[in-house]
């Protein structure tokens, strides 16, 4: 079955910073959008720069997995588009959500905390484990691996206790933090991965591409999106399944609204 994923960039540092169009000079979402096509996955990219930031009512729905990169703009990315992608994910639409995009408005949307950490660039070393081996995210990959140069991010980390720990991270500074956290929000799963600084060539390691192409498979939902994720019916006295008798007063007549 074709898993259809959208990767969507900021696309600012590509366009600022020299080092970084440097090392992805065809932005960082083309790089990841170009190792899921690799792996069988058909990837197109979105930026915030796009009409819409790229990510359309009718785009959403025709995207299985949407894999997020923002840093330094968070704050420009329109609050009508991130409930609009938090109701596909709620439908059903798979979300991968990468480094900086920690802090962005969707994630802190669905986890409902402030998911703040501690910090340090410095390209230090970064030693990621993986904790669950048998996780289909750690599919072919060692024990563990480094990356020689990385951001530190650091624990504690404030999100919700996940549903499952895939990765941590060891820094060479001492610190450690989880890595990589998967989640359920309704329908939609939902995975944080944290290495991906855009100043080092993160996305071009191998290990780095096969934990992305594992993540996009794991978040795919074959089953139809749920509809009206938002709505919440009210079921009238004469339409409940087993007869009953209305025993006390009611705020709402039938017919009128009431939870929205």
């Amino acid at each position: 079955m074709t898993i259809r994923a959208v990767v969507w960039g900021e696309n600012v540092h590509e366009q600022t910073n020299e080092i970084v169009a440097e090392i992805y000079p065809d932005g960082m979402h083309e790089t990841i959008a170009a190792a899921l096509r690799q792996d069988g996955i058909t990837a197109t990219t979105a930026t915030l720069q796009d009409p819409e930031h790229g990510l359309t009512n009718t785009r959403l729905a025709e995207t299985d997995v949407l894999l997020w990169w923002g840093h330094a703009a968070h704050g420009d990315v329109s609050d009508e588009v991130v409930e609009r992608v938090a109701d596909h994910v709620n439908a059903g639409m798979g979300l991968i959500l990468l480094h900086s995009a920690h802090f962005a408005k969707i994630f802190k949307r669905l986890m409902g905390t402030p998911c703040n950490l501690t910090w340090r660039e410095a390209g230090e070393r970064e030693r990621i484990w993986v904790t669950s081996r048998n996780h289909p995210i750690a599919a072919g990959l060692p024990d563990q691996f480094a990356l020689e140069n990385e951001e530190m991010y650091g624990e504690p980390f404030g999100v919700p206790e996940p549903l499952e720990t895939v990765f941590i991270s060891w820094f060479q500074g001492g610190e450690v933090f989880r890595s990589g956290l998967t989640y359920k929000r309704g329908a939609g799963n939902v995975f944080y991965f944290r290495p991906g600084h855009e100043t080092y060539p993160t996305y071009h390691d191998p290990n780095i591409q096969t934990v992305l192409c594992n993540a996009v498979r794991w978040a795919f939902n074959p089953a139809p999106r749920v509809k009206d994720v938002n709505d919440a019916p009210n079921v009238p006295v004469d339409q409940a399944l087993e007869p009953i008798e209305e025993r006390g007063p009611r705020l709402h007549k039938d017919g009128e609204e009431g939870y929205r």
